[in-house]
């Protein structure tokens, strides 16, 4: 039996998983199906087609899967779909998909998004996020698994934040942010490999080697980024953290930060 507060306005068309909690003044819209011992505290909405998986958290004042703040959207039917285990502090906004967008807002799992934060139509988020304080994703963004995004940065449409990339606080990214680095400024620049980050997660010291090889060919090697990644080829094998971040900066389409 899921416990609702007798002040909560729950659909009855909404389909609610086992031992959930809803929060008083909470309202949970038709097409919302939330999976089991999901917690809403109070005054949240969560409204649109929206899944929420186990296990997951929303905080006083979440506004979850409403229209997006994009004027192209003319009430066309899209999803927000977000995955299990996430903590969804206070005040945090995410919007649900447009078409041209794909149609869906995803959130993966285990994702932290704390207080104020917000992510728009059309992102993706992996596994493992951490979104900093009023952390700000515009519209079609997306965070590989394991990236940091620190408090009121901001990250432009389209931009692409590879897996352990760390961005600092306050920054302004533009261009796709490289996996395993630091990134930190407005407009944001890269400082490296982010070592501190790899150590805690358990990287072997032979792949943080090579990737700070590939770094210093990247950034301080003095080669444009075609010489750069020629030269990683050459100089680094059978690394797959490598060949994901070479991998990365072939596929982009807005530039990375160098």
């Amino acid at each position: 039996m899921s416990d609702i507060h007798p002040t909560a306005i729950v659909s009855s068309s909404a389909e609610i998983g086992e031992d959930c909690i809803i929060g008083p003044y909470t309202t949970v819209g038709d097409e919302v199906k939330l999976g089991d011992r999901v917690t809403i505290d109070s005054h949240a909405v969560v409204g649109g087609d929206t899944v929420i998986g186990d296990d997951t958290h929303l905080f006083p004042f979440v506004s979850i899967g409403l229209a997006p703040q994009d004027l192209k959207y003319s009430g066309e039917k899209t999803r927000t779909v977000i995955g299990k285990r996430n903590q969804i502090r206070e005040f945090v906004t995410v919007h649900r998909g447009t078409t041209g967008g794909g149609g869906t807002t995803t959130i993966g799992d285990d994702n932290l998004l704390m207080a104020q934060s917000h992510v728009a139509h059309d992102c993706s988020i992996g596994n493992e996020v951490i979104m900093a304080n009023a952390a700000t994703l515009a519209g079609h963004v997306e965070i590989a698994d394991r990236a940091n995004v620190g408090a009121y940065s901001g990250v432009h449409q389209f931009c692409r934040v590879g897996r352990e990339a760390f961005i600092g606080g306050y920054s302004v990214v533009v261009k796709d942010a490289l996996p395993f680095a630091i990134i930190q400024g407005n407009h944001a620049k890269c400082f490296g490999l982010n070592r501190v980050g790899m150590k805690r997660r358990g990287y072997p010291k032979e792949v943080m080697k090579d990737l700070n090889h590939a770094f210093f060919l990247l950034l301080s090697a003095k080669l444009n980024t075609s010489q750069a990644i020629e030269r990683i080829r050459e100089e680094i094998e059978g690394c797959a953290e490598v060949d994901l971040l070479v991998g990365f900066i072939e596929s982009s389409k807005r530039g990375v930060v160098k």
